[in-house]
């Protein structure tokens, strides 16, 4: 037994407390579980190149977001980057503190707040943040010629729909 009961629903209640399909959409199921393992397969791939060339300068994925975002967002404040990336002010603080050392990130004082700083790429990270764009958007470009607009706008829908609500907007 798995711990699983039904609710009124036409759901099962997991051993975890999270709803699971019942055995009426278990075709359903079977669509749904094979999205997630593409996705996970699909991420792993779309990661590679970006996870190799950020292993040369002894970073990870979580340098690469940071890079990212700052990139997308130049004059960002740490606060504004903790909301967007959703972690902890420690994390952040490894993972800043070894860009800002290795002269990557830099932070800058507010003009009209001395007590904001706000964070920016420098030219390394800037170069570093194209080429790790260049080879992930060719991944995509591929994808996308592979499967065609329809797909693509398909694809960018169901992403969107994923994203929680409140940062939807950031994607137009």
């Amino acid at each position: 037994m798995d711990g699983s009961t039904p609710t009124a629903a036409g759901t099962v209640q997991g051993p975890a407390g999270t709803a699971t399909p019942a055995a009426s959409t278990r075709g359903e199921d079977v669509v749904v579980r094979q999205a997630i393992e593409l996705l996970f397969f699909a991420y792993r791939d779309f990661t590679t190149d970006a996870d190799t060339l950020l292993a040369r300068y002894g970073f990870g994925r979580a340098h690469h977001r940071v890079i990212w975002f700052i990139g997308r967002e130049p004059g960002m404040t740490v606060g504004e980057l903790l909301a967007i990336l959703k972690i902890t002010k420690q994390s952040l603080a490894r993972v800043l503190g070894q860009l800002m050392d290795g002269g990557f990130v830099v932070q800058r004082i507010c003009p009209g707040d001395r007590r904001r700083r706000r964070l920016y790429l420098t030219p390394e990270a800037e170069a570093l943040a194209r080429t790790l764009t260049e080879c992930q958007a060719a991944r995509i470009a591929q994808a996308w010629s592979a499967t065609g607009k329809d797909a693509a706008e398909g694809f960018r829908a169901v992403l969107r729909a994923m994203v929680n609500p409140e940062d939807r907007g950031r994607f137009g």
